[in-house]
């Protein structure tokens, strides 16, 4: 494979600009650019999770999303280009079924912690929502086209839904007790 990127340090960017992989330059404040940013953060934090040894069925999983993280980063550098696919989503999909099957029903409310590895996955999740909710702004702001973006906002979706539930086969397969919210140990639950 040639050489991608020979230097690292261009200096193109310190003016508060930035270039997409069409060659087109943005500012860094630019909705693509800020969400460009988030899926990168998304991913770092997907790695700091796969650094805390998760269950072997996640860690599987979780390395393709990372693959599929930057995928979707790769996209948003070209307009137009299409995000993720179906398949994308489907796999998310059964993986989340599968790792969900045999756990208990949920009935309280569940704070994040329990253990390392548990506290990371919630971390991951609440940044996913964030993109999440960022990509959601950046695709109605009417920039791509509803067919580019629809798949990815699934995913974004169904990979925060994902880590919930690796949270809590993590939980149950190590023996942590999840930690329940109780309205009680709060100011106003007397």
């Amino acid at each position: 494979m040639p050489d991608r990127l020979n230097k690292i340090v261009t200096r193109g960017g310190d003016a508060g600009e930035t270039s997409l992989g069409d060659g087109s330059r943005r500012p860094k404040s630019d909705r693509r650019v800020s969400l460009l940013g988030d899926v990168d953060e998304l991913n770092s934090w997907i790695g700091v999770v796969r650094a805390h040894e998760p269950l072997a069925a996640t860690e599987a999983v979780l390395e393709c999303v990372q693959h599929d993280l930057f995928d979707l980063g790769g996209a948003l550098c070209f307009p137009g280009a299409t995000l993720l696919s179906e398949a994308h989503v489907a796999r998310l999909d059964e993986a989340a079924e599968a790792l969900n099957e045999g756990l208990p029903p949920l009935k309280e409310f569940i704070l994040p912690g329990g253990g390392r590895t548990l506290a990371w996955l919630h971390v991951a999740r609440t940044v996913c929502r964030r993109v999440e909710r960022n990509a959601a702004a950046f695709f109605d702001s009417g920039e791509e086209t509803e067919d580019a973006t629809r798949f990815a906002a699934a995913y974004l979706n169904r990979l925060s839904d994902y880590l919930f539930i690796a949270a809590r086969a993590q939980a149950r397969s190590s023996g942590a007790q999840e930690v329940y919210w109780e309205k009680s140990k709060s100011v106003g639950g007397a």
